[in-house]
């Protein structure tokens, strides 16, 4: 890739990584319209060290507390903390699981460009479904195993390039009753052990195919996807206070009908 595409491609990773809109079918748009069909594994590299910063640095308070009540719980002392850090991991469970077995099929038959552009329209059209009609009254300290676990299931979802991550978890914490900031930071509070996993997985591709690493290109794909992750959780979370999620809706659709005409030849 050449410096346009690098930062291009970073920017919009950051952007989208947290926002309930799909980072993978608007890096996968994103390199159809530019070309891209080469090996992109330093970038791949690059943008998830860049957006788990991200979401690590701002939730930086939360993660502490987590790590220290998790530890206590695991001694038999019970806390908040502890018990939400416990139920990140059931919620994490499933998807690792379905990432290990499902992981072929899922980037050989699911990668086509109108899978993502009905994946956008069908899971915004549930996002939007969740967030109008289901109830608002849980927060985090009504979670338990059983709703973190249906969180969980819903996050296998995500492997499916196009439903977003961020928007199935959300989709599920809503349907469970929690209130939008909450079940955001959930979603985000998960997306770490997900990225993590994901990011290792492709560190360990890129160094076992005995790739030369560009340092000042990945640094820089790091760099701006970690600054722009960091604007977007920052922006969500303020909106969210006041707002739904409307409007990612409405731009899913849009952007989905926009690949389909695309994909359709329309």
């Amino acid at each position: 890739m050449d410096l346009l595409e690098i930062i291009l491609l970073s920017v919009v990773q950051g952007i989208t990584e947290f926002l309930p809109v799909s980072s993978s079918a608007h890096l996968r748009a994103a390199s159809e319209l530019l070309g891209i069909n080469g090996s992109t594994l330093g970038f791949d590299v690059a943008v998830h060290v860049g957006t788990l910063g991200a979401v690590v640095v701002y939730f930086r308070n939360d993660l502490s507390l987590i790590a220290t009540g998790t530890a206590k719980f695991v001694k038999g002392t019970r806390t908040e903390e502890g018990f939400l850090g416990i139920n990140l991991i059931i919620a994490t469970l499933p998807v690792y699981l379905a990432g290990f077995f499902l992981r072929d099929y899922i980037e050989s038959d699911l990668r086509l460009i109108e899978v993502i552009g009905w994946t956008s329209i069908v899971f915004g059209i549930l996002l939007w479904w969740a967030d109008r009609y289901c109830m608002t009254i849980l927060t985090l300290k009504h979670l338990n195993y059983q709703k973190a676990f249906i969180i969980g299931i819903f996050q296998i979802f995500a492997l499916i390039p196009g439903s977003s991550r961020a928007g199935v978890t959300i989709t599920a914490a809503r349907i469970l009753g929690y209130e939008r900031i909450e079940s955001a930071r959930f979603s985000m509070l998960l997306s770490i052990p997900a990225i993590a996993g994901a990011g290792t997985l492709v560190v360990y591709e890129f160094f076992s195919d005995g790739n030369a690493v560009v340092w000042r290109s990945a640094l820089l794909a790091g760099i701006l996807s970690f600054v722009t992750a960091t604007m977007a959780i920052s922006m969500l979370m303020r909106w969210l206070k006041y707002s739904g999620f409307g409007p990612f809706v409405i731009y899913r659709i849009i952007f989905g009908a926009l690949i389909l005409s695309y994909a359709y030849g329309f």
